[in-house]
């Protein structure tokens, strides 16, 4: 019996590997033949939410349902030419690659197209084409189409192939929460009957996924989106990019750059417009800047708002002159005319009066060379090197903005101090994620670091307030409701290739909050490249007073003065 039995599985081992082995191929089509559909459990993944100004929810990412369409080439009737152009209005690939399909030889299973509406799906059971099949399907949906597009982000499959995964943006910094992994299984019409048996048995381990709520607010974001869409095309800019935020939480309500695309039909953006220059790169902002260095010069006691300086319109540093914009001297001029007037010999002024070592305390205190800490991906660092160096000229340039780069949003962060009482925030997306257990978790920041006193807060507000009363477009822009705090740069861009700086290509950026004492909003702005005009002043006012106007009705801002 022993001998009986080892030789019966010796032939079974045999046959086992003829099958398995040796005839892999041959049994695989055959099998592969026999399949009527490959079943997935429906994709899911956790939702990503806006948040309303009256703190609803409204979905930025979610699943859409409806079904894949396929064909069973043994069940058509009439000609493959027939059925295709029967179905032309929802194939995924032109009508002759769908004839060219369904006339192999021998296949059971054809799809067609892959994202196939709910609406689309009663079409196509009205036609009542014969050989058309529907299976139920899920995908990943944008509701807002090209809606915060960068800071969103958008799904795509791994290396392998094997699993959606966030690529850009939110969806791939919160991708463990978001993400829910599927399980596949290939069925014919027997095994269809068995295919959920496993759930009966055995269960699933919980895992901690869900959906994440945001702090962009909906009808906030499109009116940014369409505000810098007009600015970047009157422009003809390369680029043109904003934020929002609560100075004193680090709540940002709108954040994006165009050109953009459509997180629905992503066919023609190229990879720069999928990655996020407010958080990905590095700019030199210019006179932007300047802000920051008053309110050091302020703070630290070597100027106060009163102090005056003789500008003889440039000054001699290691060899190096240093020159106001236009090339003028203006003689004895005050602190709050530096600003008025952004005259960069008044913030080397500044920086002489402090000395090196406490400029650079200060500039480094801004975190302008850090990360901000921003929940998205690839955030880059400033390079403030320039900041270490025993020559005085470097800090001279970087005192308006020239010499040291920084993100925007790293930028922004360090302007918040100027308004919110002098403390670092750390801007953010999220502020809740809905568990499927049903828990809900605050996501948290650390507070802030005092990197300038109250005090200082308070009179660098009230000076850029001015700039804006009486300096900015002759005072015509001020509203006479409510204050506004506000400083423009323009900088020069550096030829990488040639070293020093093009002649004819300047970077816009333009920043402002309001009321100007105890700030709702913060802005930030900048276009990059723009055509035909030379000054932020000219590009970037218009439309940071639009935004602003927007902000003031949409929240029913109070008047202050």
């Amino acid at each position: 019996m022993s001998i009986a039995v080892a030789v019966v599985g010796l032939l079974l081992l045999a046959r086992l590997y003829q099958i398995q082995v040796v005839e892999s191929a041959y049994y695989i089509d055959k099998a592969e033949s026999q399949y009527v559909y490959t079943k997935t459990d429906l994709y899911s993944r956790g939702s990503i939410l806006f948040t309303t100004r009256e703190g609803s929810m409204l979905s930025a990412a979610s699943i859409q349902r409806g079904s894949v369409l396929a064909a069973n080439p043994k069940h058509i009737v009439g000609s493959p030419e027939d059925f295709c152009n029967s179905l032309s209005n929802f194939l995924d690939d032109p009508v002759e690659k769908c004839i060219e399909r369904i006339s192999i030889p021998g296949r059971v299973y054809v799809e067609l197209a892959n994202r196939v509406t709910e609406e689309q799906v009663k079409e196509i059971d009205n036609l009542a084409v014969d050989g058309a099949l529907l299976y139920k399907n899920q995908w990943r949906y944008y509701p807002g189409g090209p809606l915060s597009a960068r800071s969103i982000g958008f799904v795509g499959y791994t290396d392998d192939g094997t699993e959606l995964r966030g690529k850009y943006g939110l969806e791939r910094y919160y991708d463990e929460v978001l993400f829910e992994k599927q399980q596949v299984v290939s069925v014919n019409s027997f095994g269809e009957l068995f295919s959920n048996l496993g759930e009966l048995v055995y269960r699933k381990d919980e895992s901690l996924t869900g959906d994440i709520v945001t702090t962009l607010e909906p009808s906030v974001s499109r009116m940014l989106d369409s505000v810098l869409m007009e600015t970047n095309e009157l422009y003809e800019s390369k680029l043109t990019g904003a934020i929002i935020m609560d100075p004193y939480t680090g709540e940002i309500v709108a954040m994006n750059a165009v050109p953009g695309f459509d997180l629905n039909d992503r066919s023609g953006a190229t990879i720069d417009q999928f990655n996020n220059p407010l958080v990905e790169d590095v700019y030199e902002f210019g006179s932007t800047i300047k802000a920051l260095t008053m309110a050091a010069g302020l703070d630290s006691g070597a100027v106060t708002s009163n102090s005056t300086y003789y500008d003889t319109g440039s000054i001699e540093l290691d060899t190096f002159t240093i020159r106001n914009f236009d090339g003028r001297g203006r003689g004895t001029v005050p602190m709050q005319e530096v600003l008025n007037q952004s005259l960069n010999t008044g913030v080397s002024y500044i920086v002489q009066k402090m000395g090196k070592d406490s400029f650079r305390e200060y500039f480094l205190s801004y975190k302008l060379g850090s990360e901000s800490g921003i929940d998205l991906p690839n955030e880059a660092h400033g390079l403030v090197d320039n900041l270490y160096s025993p020559r005085d000229v470097e800090y001279a340039t970087a005192s308006f903005g020239q010499g040291i780069a920084t993100t925007p949003v790293a930028a922004i962060r360090a302007l918040a101090v100027l308004g919110n009482g002098g403390k670092l925030v750390t801007p953010h997306l999220v502020k809740e994620i809905e568990y499927d257990n049903g828990r809900v978790k605050e996501v948290r920041y650390p507070d802030g670091e005092q990197v300038i006193s109250p005090e200082t807060s308070e009179e660098i507000s009230r000076m850029l307030s001015v700039v804006v009363d009486d300096a900015l477009r002759g005072g015509n822009v001020a509203l006479p409701n409510h204050t506004i705090s506000a400083k423009t740069g323009t900088a020069q861009i550096p030829d990488p290739v040639n070293g020093g700086y093009y002649e004819d290509k300047f970077l816009h950026s333009f920043f402002g909050y309001f009321p100007a004492f105890n700030p709702e909003f913060i802005v930030f702005m900048y276009t990059v490249e723009p055509q035909g005009v030379r000054y932020a002043s000219e590009t970037l006012t218009d439309p940071f007073m639009e935004i602003t106007r927007f902000l003031i009705n949409y929240y029913s801002i109070p008047p202050d003065r």
